[in-house]
């Protein structure tokens, strides 16, 4: 029988694709790739082309076959779906520890790191090598037999364990729902907000509006329903999601496995020799060493709160003066602050909305691309994909030569993750029959059109798809030859956000703006007065926006670098503890944000949130070399196309920053940009 996971090409054939394909064509490529494995360490000399090379087929034909199940599962997620995902993890994490414990494969790497030929291999394949030998000593080559065990069973069990906490989490986000047939309850929503729950309630053959907790619908309630009930019934099941309490209380509950997840990487930390799993965690960053995180992001609060708590003081003299309300709330924050905006600088997302349609916001972005770095974009059709409202498009240089593709999939629905993100469909590398083309899957979950109106984004949303654009451009504009260190493969996580927080500078520029905002109904440009209207609003609450970052942050950090296993993770007195002292807005005695966590009990950011205040460092400084030169700048383009985006992680972030910059990083740009005096 033919299996759709094994036998196509390029793309993945997601029509086809059926959970019963799951785990045969895992298991065959398993078993297939542990017998060329012992074969290739059956040869006599090892040398790039009979070993290094033949492994990275290898790794590929995993990817090939694993990167639509993952993917699908993400954004089409079922229960059969979700079975056949969930029993392959283990069998592909019993692998990658197989292969990370294996003493001739290792011993493999050393003969050729110190062989004559090292020398000869190029900068990309040198590094290659390196981060192989400092991961084989991260998956515990160096422990005796009994600990390597250990460390398997730990990483098959976190790969168990992080995948529950996602599942609960989506879960718990599709199983809430507040039907309503009385339009008043909605007062204050915008038409759009609006329409999109009568669609909501359509889509169940109901009348009337359907809330749920897909980020869209929560944020417009939060931010502009007049009904302060219903602003906290919503709060309070978003905030409690897979917890203890709220509305569902107890039925997803990641309590349990939270703790269970900060056990066991704190004991394969210690298991490799690492005080903590934050150590851990650096060995592989930017970062030197743990209180320089530390340090770093108490610097930015020590700057930041000051201004935060101001900021937080005038929400609440104008929630009292304006608003009636005399003692501030959660559940009014958004609400208040969205008026207090408006009465500042009289703009709203909704306003904004008109002007951010989503073919002109994306052609524009394409436009914005080719005048950087003289790519062309363009669209697909009769590619095959997971759902009707999913695109294809391919990027060529001023060459014509394809230089990547990418699937958009821009709006939320049932049964897909919420949030946004770039992952790998297919990742560039030379293989015996040419280039393989990369391919990106660019994920998001913006309100979708309703009706005739085509979809109208926030600024806020705006700024997402460019950042998740940024990522998607890393991965396919490599011109890195080897799987490893092509794209986003090999670099440091705290830098890999570089790219995408640059790419959001471009939403605040005129020159920028004229491309990507026209009236959705008569095309008009974005009006001088409100695009400077935006930019005075630019800055509003900055320094709250700031606070709550590091707050995560810190939280994240110290949960990993301070696990005791005597007292477990004390996860919410931690939180209480870094709250204290850099929040300034108290949380419901419910909230529970940390039991939807996903980024760092789910995602890859454990010990690691800190990476976006210190990639924001780096792209904000890289930005500024355009602010010098003009946004624009083919120059300036080409360099930091030919420096960070193509190169990948063939050299270490700092080495690239330095050869695009000319200077190592400053953290003045980021706190300029953000409105705090440096």
């Amino acid at each position: 029988m033919s299996n759709p996971l094994l036998d196509y090409q390029h793309l993945p054939p997601y029509q086809h694709i059926k959970p019963e394909h799951v785990e045969p064509a895992i298991d065959s490529v398993l078993a297939g790739n542990r017998e060329q494995l012992a074969s290739l360490l059956a040869a006599e000399e090892y040398t790039w082309d009979t070993l290094l090379q033949p492994l990275e087929d290898l790794q590929d034909k995993i990817n090939h076959a694993w990167s639509p199940v993952s993917h699908l599962n993400a954004v089409m997620n079922n229960e059969a779906l979700r079975e056949a995902h969930n029993a392959c993890l283990s069998k592909l994490s019993e692998y990658g520890t197989e292969l990370g414990q294996n003493r001739p494969l290792f011993q493999a790497y050393e003969t050729i790191a110190n062989s004559a030929q090292f020398k000869e291999l190029d900068t990309a394949q040198q590094k290659v090598i390196r981060d192989a030998l400092r991961d084989f000593r991260l998956s515990g080559i160096d422990l005796p037999e009994d600990k390597k065990a250990r460390y398997k069973a730990i990483q098959q069990k976190l790969s168990a364990l992080t995948s529950k906490f996602s599942d609960n989490v989506l879960d718990a986000t599709q199983a809430w729902k507040k039907h309503l047939t009385d339009a008043s309850a909605l007062r204050g929503l915008p038409e759009s907000a609006m329409a999109m729950a009568h669609q909501n309630a359509q889509a169940e053959q109901q009348s009337g509006w359907m809330l749920t907790l897909d980020f869209p619908c929560y944020f417009a309630v939060m931010t502009y329903a007049d009904d302060r009930e219903l602003r906290k019934e919503l709060h309070d099941a978003y905030v409690t999601r897979a917890s203890d309490q709220g509305p569902n209380a107890g039925q997803w509950d990641n309590s349990a496995l939270m703790e269970e997840i900060l056990a066991l990487r704190h004991e394969k930390a210690q298991l490799l020799g690492f005080d903590n799993f934050a150590e851990l965690s650096l060995a592989t960053k930017m970062a030197p060493d743990t209180d320089s995180v530390v340090g770093f992001l108490e610097e930015l609060a020590t700057k930041s709160k000051p201004i935060a708590t101001q900021e937080y003081q005038e929400l609440q003299s104008f929630a009292q003066q304006e608003c009636g309300l005399p003692e501030l709330q959660p559940w009014d924050v958004l609400y208040t602050s969205e008026k207090l905006r408006q009465n500042k600088y009289a703009i709203s997302q909704e306003e904004l909305k008109a002007y951010f349609p989503e073919p002109k916001v994306v052609n524009g972005l394409f436009e914005i691309v080719k005048r950087l770095y003289g790519l062309t974009i363009r669209q697909v059709e009769g590619v095959e994909t997971w759902h009707k409202d999913v695109r294809f498009y391919e990027i060529k240089d001023q060459q014509g030569r394809l230089r990547g593709q990418f699937f958009l999939d821009l709006y939320a629905r049932p049964h897909k993750r919420g949030g946004a993100w770039m992952a790998e469909c297919v990742c560039r590398r030379k293989t015996k029959t040419g280039m393989q083309t990369p391919v990106a899957y660019l994920t998001c979950n913006f309100s979708p059109p309703v009706g005739d109106t085509p979809a109208l984004f926030t600024h806020y949303e705006v700024t997402t798809l460019f950042h998740e654009f940024g990522h998607g451009l890393h991965h396919m504009l490599t011109r890195v030859d080897y799987l490893e260190v092509s794209g986003i493969n090999g670099v440091a996580w705290d830098a890999v956000e570089l790219p995408s927080q640059f790419m959001e500078n471009w939403c605040w520029e005129k020159d920028a703006l004229d491309l990507i905002a026209a009236h959705y109904q008569t095309g008009e440009p974005l009006p001088e007065e409100l695009r400077q209207r935006l930019l005075a609003a630019k800055n509003f609450q900055s320094a709250m926006q700031m606070v709550r970052q590091l707050e995560f942050a810190l939280f994240d950090f110290r949960l990993h670098r301070e696990y005791d296993p005597q007292t477990g993770g004390r996860i919410q007195s931690l939180l209480d503890e870094v709250r204290r002292e850099v929040a300034v807005i108290t949380p419901a005695a419910c909230n529970r944000f940390q039991h939807s966590f996903s980024h760092i009990f789910a995602g890859g950011y454990a010990a690691g949130y800190y990476s976006y205040k210190w990639a924001e460092v780096l792209s904000a400084d890289a930005f500024s070399k355009f602010e010098e030169t003009g946004i624009f700048n083919q120059t300036t383009g080409q360099a930091f196309l030919n420096n960070i985006l193509e190169r990948g992680g063939s050299r270490e972030p700092l080495e690239l920053f330095v050869a695009f910059r000319g200077r190592e990083p400053k953290i003045d740009a980021l706190l300029r940009h953000s409105g705090i005096a440096a």
